[in-house]
């Protein structure tokens, strides 16, 4: 085991365990909850007693990849888990954007802001707007999904930072 993995999740997330998903289509219970982990530390206890309300955590788990892996659609995938398990857009957009990072991004309220987009809860929303627009800037830049939602997001952050500091 190399726990340095666990230090910089976002590193280990997207070089590991959404490759490993894309080959055997299937997330271990650890690695499901890296990704909430580093996408909203706040809601891990959250998540885990909804996942673990009438059956155990690891089935959960499974099931929800095992049926983001069969969807046919991007839309399907985001489906499974907004409407199969009640996931909120954002993290949603999360869990999906580490297993397919060539097909989502996540829903942030900073990358939206960098955007100049007013806030959506629907997913169909995400894919006709949101996601468009990211896609848009992802190409004017020369640069992959991933890499634009990091950009955007530090783009706000910055942002944040100066006026923070009064600059």
């Amino acid at each position: 085991m190399d726990y340095r993995n666990y230090y910089n999740l976002e590193e280990y997330l997207f070089r590991e365990v959404g490759p490993k998903f894309r080959k055997e289509g299937v997330l271990s219970t650890a690695d499901f909850f890296c990704v909430v982990i580093w996408k909203a530390n706040r809601s891990k206890t959250k998540i885990k007693k909804k996942l673990s309300k009438d059956k155990s955590l690891a089935v959960s788990v499974k099931e929800i990849s095992t049926a983001i892996a069969n969807a046919k659609t991007k839309e399907e995938k985001l489906d499974v888990l907004r409407k199969e398990w009640k996931f909120g857009l954002p993290m949603a957009t999360a869990i999906l954007s580490v297993l397919y990072p060539e097909e989502f991004t996540v829903y942030d309220y900073r990358v939206r802001k960098q955007l100049q987009l007013r806030d959506i809860y629907s997913s169909k929303k995400y894919f006709t707007e949101f996601l468009p627009q990211v896609i848009t800037y992802k190409n004017s830049k020369g640069i992959s999904l991933r890499e634009a939602d990091k950009e955007l997001w530090g783009k706000s952050a910055y942002d944040d930072l100066m006026k923070l500091i009064g600059t």
